[in-house]
């Protein structure tokens, strides 16, 4: 018989010391997956990652199909139950500037009832609510589970196509629950029911064969890095829309976002103007956005005066749901061919892209869920909302399991600086996530015997 909400509430509350000293263990693994970095760190975190589930009584394994170790877990399902699949990621973004840092990235710091460290929050807690449910419920699991923790989400998830058609009867399940996303605000959960797409990539201009004399030639002959901001310049419109020909944009998010709010989340300095037209959240999350991420030129102290014979920028162009990004790259590199200046030579090379999507959040799962987070977050609905960044292999998972309903939740808050310095989980939200994804097992199980 399943546990009562009682039951379970009291289970979770007894499990969250526990939950939280493995979660500051986690943190404590610095799991980069980027290159350059020390890769048996990753392997030490699927290590731990992997210990924790076969606690819970899952068969386990660490799997690596030429990228970073993911892991594995499976515990069958009792007779006529269905099987739940559990996604997080246990590798981390670099920290950055360590400068920036109040506290040192891999040591878990308690301050104000948050938890600071690099992947408190994005996605070692993501890992950690799934193993509370797990404990919460013992032996007394209602469904089947998999847990399918992935080593290279933030560098992109190169293996991941290999793992999931290599092990896709393994991972077979009625629903999915990907723990990578965030709540609308503290005190008010979400489920995430559209994500942005991706494509990023490379522009080098060209103009001269060698660095030349700025003074003996400057004037006649334009520099790289002239014409590289030039061109720049061309991706928006005067008033910040993008104006790339061929983007997919779409309109209709139902979520009202103050704009005194999202200033505030983004660290907006006051003066500055928003960009672009629309809502907000159609802005942030159904219309294309293109952000210039770097560029390569001469650092101001070692810059001589010379004209620079070519300059490259790293572009970020994220994708509209609906969109294509095989068409939007060619869109994107069609655009920055055309509006070379000066004649100006320009190649363009795709670094990485990903499918944006729309989840149709309707179904039984999708109500078992939402009275999951009515429940634990004592009486206050979620809303539906939408996310501007990208988890491209959520269109994977749909493509390959399409009989499953997906359900993107997360532990994260506006709060929480993913991917910056100072990252952070709200602890007492994270303890709400915890019991709603409790709740939300016993309430797929219930929903599959009506």
């Amino acid at each position: 018989m399943s546990l009562s909400e009682t039951d379970l509430r009291a289970a979770v509350a007894r499990e969250m010391p526990g939950v939280r000293a493995d979660l500051e263990r986690l943190v404590r693994i610095p799991s980069i997956a980027f290159e350059g970095f020390d890769h048996s760190q990753v392997d030490r975190s699927a290590e731990a990652v992997a210990e924790l589930l076969r606690g819970c009584g899952l068969d386990t394994q660490i799997v690596r199909e030429g990228g970073r170790p993911a892991v594995i877990g499976r515990k069958a399902a009792p007779a006529g139950a269905p099987t739940v699949l559990l996604y997080a990621h246990h590798d981390v973004q670099p920290v950055g500037d360590p400068a920036l840092w109040t506290s040192e990235p891999f040591e878990p710091t308690e301050r104000d009832g948050r938890l600071y460290g690099r992947g408190a929050a994005d996605d070692k807690a993501g890992v950690m609510a799934h193993v509370a449910a797990l404990r919460a419920f013992g032996d007394d699991l209602p469904v089947g589970v998999v847990v399918f923790v992935e080593g290279e989400e933030e560098y992109g998830s190169e293996s991941l196509d290999t793992i999931l058609n290599k092990y896709n009867d393994v991972l077979r399940s009625d629903v999915i629950v990907i723990a990578d996303s965030g709540n609308w605000d503290i005190g008010q959960p979400a489920l995430t029911t559209s994500l942005r797409g991706l494509v990023n990539a490379f522009v080098e201009v060209r103009v001269l064969k060698s660095a030349v004399h700025s003074g003996m030639f400057g004037g006649p002959v334009p520099d790289a890095l002239t014409a590289l901001v030039k061109l720049l310049a061309t991706l928006h419109d005067e008033q910040g829309e993008v104006a790339i020909d061929g983007l997919v944009g779409r309109e209709g998010a139902s979520v009202d976002y103050p704009e005194d709010r999202f200033r505030h989340e983004a660290g907006l300095l006051d003066g500055v103007k928003l960009i672009g037209n629309g809502s907000i959240t159609d802005r942030a999350w159904t219309k294309p956005s293109v952000s210039v991420l770097g560029i390569d030129a001469p650092p101001t102290n070692a810059a001589a005066n010379a004209l620079q014979p070519s300059a490259k920028a790293k572009i970020s162009v994220r994708l509209a749901p609906g969109d294509d990004p095989k068409s939007a790259y060619a869109a994107i590199r069609a655009h920055l061919e055309k509006y070379a200046p000066w004649g100006a030579h320009v190649e363009v090379t795709l670094e990485s892209d990903g499918a944006p999507c729309v989840i149709d959040a309707t179904g039984p799962a999708f109500d078992a869920a939402r009275a999951a987070f009515q429940a634990a977050w004592d009486g206050t609905a979620p809303v539906d909302m939408g996310v501007g960044g990208s988890i491209p292999f959520i269109a994977t998972f749909q493509e390959l399991f399409p009989q499953a309903s997906i359900l993107v939740t997360g532990v994260e808050d506006p709060f929480s600086a993913a991917h910056g310095p100072n990252e952070s989980l709200h602890l007492g939200e994270f303890a709400r996530v915890c019991v709603a994804e409790a709740l939300l097992l016993r309430n797929v199980a219930e929903a599959s015997t009506r």
